[in-house]
């Protein structure tokens, strides 16, 4: 126990609890991602009922595909409310959770037709290399974009520096965090919050489309769909969309 009254853990007991191993939070502890919240006089690494939280998300983002470096800054800069973080992580979860099970699906009738003697076409198999293939099919949104648009968008990814891109994912990832908390607590679109809030939007999406007519033209046109969200779930809530789509337009009054 400490002062305070708070449990306190030694980093085996920790582990233990939390599902991990010590190793891991040694591991973490070097990176700067989970430090113990004290330490004994013999050097023992002590953890505190908060630390779960801490390890919950990195946890889970880095099951969700986040390099640890990124979780560092996202948790260390971002520092989004637990509610909506918990909210994004379950959302992401849940559509990996839905690609998978077609995936087993996809297995298990391949199964049933081995145990019924017959032997799987190459149609069983493409289905299933279809459903998992498209864990990383990050090319969903071209259907939305012209091939001048598509182009344009190729050029610039080759001009763009990856530690820019990956700020960009960081600032979005931050920025929905706070329009997500903004639309909960009933923020008036036309105050001065909502308005900072549209125009970090408005520069994130110059920063995507680089001010090109055809590349907006595009944006605009998936924003529009409403099957947007069939392959990959938005990263964010009906609720913020509509929020941050009426921030937008006040602006512009």
């Amino acid at each position: 126990m400490s002062g305070s009254g708070e449990r306190l853990y030694r980093a085996s007991e920790f582990a233990r609890a939390a599902g991990v191993t010590v190793r891991a939070l040694h591991h973490y502890d070097r990176l700067g991602l989970l430090k113990p919240k004290r330490r004994t006089a013999s050097g023992y690494r002590l953890y505190g009922e908060g630390d779960f939280v801490r390890l919950q998300q990195i946890v889970t983002l880095k099951f969700i595909g986040f390099p640890l470096k990124q979780i560092k800054d996202v948790l260390d800069r971002d520092r989004p409310d637990l509610r909506t973080a918990l909210r994004f992580q379950r959302i992401i979860l849940a559509e990996k959770g839905r690609r998978l099970a077609q995936a087993v699906r996809a297995i298990e009738e391949a199964e049933v037709l081995l145990a019924a003697g017959t032997e799987p076409g190459r149609e069983a198999f493409a289905k299933i290399i279809e459903v998992i293939e498209m864990q990383n099919d990050t090319d969903w949104t071209k259907k939305y974009y012209s091939e001048e648009a598509q182009a344009r968008i190729a050029e610039r990814q080759k001009t763009i520096p990856r530690e820019v891109v990956e700020q960009g994912q960081r600032d979005w990832m931050a920025l929905i965090a706070e329009v997500e908390a903004a639309a909960a607590e009933g923020v008036e679109p036309e105050s001065a919050r909502a308005q900072a809030l549209a125009a970090r939007w408005s520069e994130l999406i110059r920063g995507f489309t680089g001010g090109d007519p055809e590349i907006q033209k595009g944006l605009n046109k998936m924003y529009s769909d409403p099957q947007w969200g069939a392959p990959f779930p938005k990263p964010y809530s009906d609720e913020a969309g509509a929020f941050i789509q009426s921030a937008m337009a006040a602006s512009k009054k």
